[in-house]
């Protein structure tokens, strides 16, 4: 993977998919912790994947408008590198989250239309990091992990001091025109390298990695 290229690799649920994602190249790991996602893992099952990931590929929490008490149990019985936010939560929010757990906060915000990055700046202020990911569908139950993209031409000359990744709808077949389109150095995806549901593939996850590389 190019130096200025990262990528991460969301909704892990067994050691073997932290094998696939880090050996390919992957710099961030991601756990879910919303139930109504297949990808949902337990804090118990997400302790336990932690300790194989590998030094140097950041341990990220997807977590969606989890309240205090949650991410106490969350930052206490699983070591993380980074909580992502990927509800409703206010900027204020943000900044709460950053402030009592001393992790670097990542901020997910939806696209649909241009209108959708007056939220982009707002968080820019407060986030470590923001995840610009298509909107979910209305009737939609997951915040992420749909499969979606949105017009990344509203990405073109955009620029934010906050480092920033893309997610929604990237495979192997797509990243190089969204790289080109976007100039994202940073890319975020789930459903890509799945054979179905919450089951990564390996084999998918090495074409991603081969594919971006490319780019």
């Amino acid at each position: 993977m190019p130096e200025d290229i990262s990528v991460k690799i969301c909704g892990l649920k067994d050691v073997a998919a932290i094998d696939a994602a880090a050996q390919a190249g992957a710099r961030y790991v991601g756990f879910v912790f919303f139930p109504k996602s297949p990808r949902n893992v337990s804090l118990t099952q997400a302790a336990d994947l932690a300790i194989h990931v590998p030094v140097g590929v950041a341990k990220v929490a997807l977590t969606v408008d989890a309240d205090d008490e949650f991410l106490d149990e969350l930052t206490t019985r699983v070591p993380l590198d980074m909580i992502q936010l990927h509800g409703r939560e206010t900027p204020q929010r943000v900044a709460e989250v950053k402030a009592r757990f001393g992790l670097p906060v990542m901020k997910a915000v939806g696209v649909a239309d241009a209108d959708d990055f007056t939220a982009l700046d707002a968080y820019a202020g407060v986030a470590d990091q923001l995840l610009v990911d298509a909107k979910p569908p209305k009737d939609g139950t997951l915040p992420g992990g749909n499969g979606l993209s949105f017009d990344w031409r509203l990405l073109a000359g955009r620029v934010w001091r906050t480092p920033w990744m893309l997610a929604g709808g990237l495979d192997a077949t797509n990243v190089g025109e969204a790289i080109s389109r976007t100039g994202a150095r940073q890319l975020d995806l789930s459903s890509g390298v799945e054979s179905a549901p919450g089951v990564k593939d390996a084999a998918r996850i090495a074409r991603f990695m081969d594919a971006a590389r490319a780019a």
